[in-house]
């Protein structure tokens, strides 16, 4: 799957590239690893994306409170490159970050197109179906009540929302948080079952399970067999799947009777498209 790439700065942009993708994607300066299901991997939406880099912002300046982001004065330029992604034509924008939730109605605000900052959004949706929700994420710490209630969880369900956190000395932390070029995919990914272990033995009654961290659905089929849970991430939010499947949809071979008789007596094979 083709994904493209540029690279912001607090100054602006350094690259542009004019190729047309389906879902942009802003990322945070990293350089750690990202395995399939990771949502800077090209393949994780099956279909085009374009991935839009705001360079010096790094994962342990946005995994933090309001109050912090704030104080870094990132909105501005986040807001920025959500304008540039609709102007190249983009259906749908996320980010690289379920943190960034913070922002959710100031980047949603400057442009039309759909904004997803974070899986947390499928919580309200979720909490009307189950009488608790749990969430695992990279910092339990720092995910607090603000981001829920960016997220649309209303006041009288935040207790219903239950927060696991990924273990802080661990080889996923350390290795995001401290955005490390290596990363121990097979020990991340006991990490991540473990936690959702500990969660499911501090609330059993629970039936789904939302990644906040969106460098945890590498690791979703695991947690998903170890638990019984139903697993939500960005790939399951109802905006974003929207986009995808009508992209897909309209990429799809058009046949016809007609069509068919033609391709069989030329003997030629329609191909689906690729996006």
């Amino acid at each position: 799957m083709r994904f493209d790439l540029i690279t912001y700065s607090m100054s602006g942009i350094h690259l542009f590239i004019t190729t047309p993708s389906v879902l942009g994607i802003i990322m945070l300066d990293t350089q750690f690893p990202r395995p399939p299901g990771d949502v800077g991997h090209a393949d994780t939406f099956g279909v085009s994306t374009h991935l839009d880099i705001f360079k010096g912002v790094w994962p342990a300046k946005v995994v933090a409170s309001a109050a912090s982001m704030r104080q870094e004065r990132l909105t501005a330029g986040f807001q920025g490159m959500v304008r540039a992604m609709q102007q190249r034509g983009v259906k749908a924008v996320t980010t690289s970050c379920g943190f960034l939730v913070l922002l959710q109605k100031e980047l949603q605000s400057v442009v039309k197109i759909p904004v997803v900052t974070s899986s947390l959004l499928q919580l309200p949706a979720l909490l009307r179906q189950e009488a608790q929700v749990g969430v695992l994420t990279i910092s339990a710490k720092s995910l607090g009540i603000e981001h829920l209630r960016a997220a649309g969880v209303p006041k009288e369900r935040l207790k219903d929302v239950v927060i696991q956190g990924m273990p802080p000395q661990g080889e996923f932390v350390s290795k995001i948080l401290g955005n490390q070029p290596t990363l121990d995919l097979a020990l991340a990914q006991s990490e991540a079952v473990s936690a959702a272990l500990a969660l499911k033995a501090r609330a059993p009654a629970l039936k789904s399970l939302v990644l906040e961290c969106t460098n945890l659905p590498p690791y979703q089929a695991a947690i998903e067999q170890a638990t019984g849970w139903k697993i939500y991430s960005l790939v399951t939010d109802p905006r974003l799947r929207q986009v995808i499947d009508a992209t897909r949809q309209a990429a799809a071979p058009v046949t016809s009777t007609d069509n068919s008789s033609l391709a069989k007596s030329s003997g030629e094979t329609s191909h689906e498209q690729r996006l």
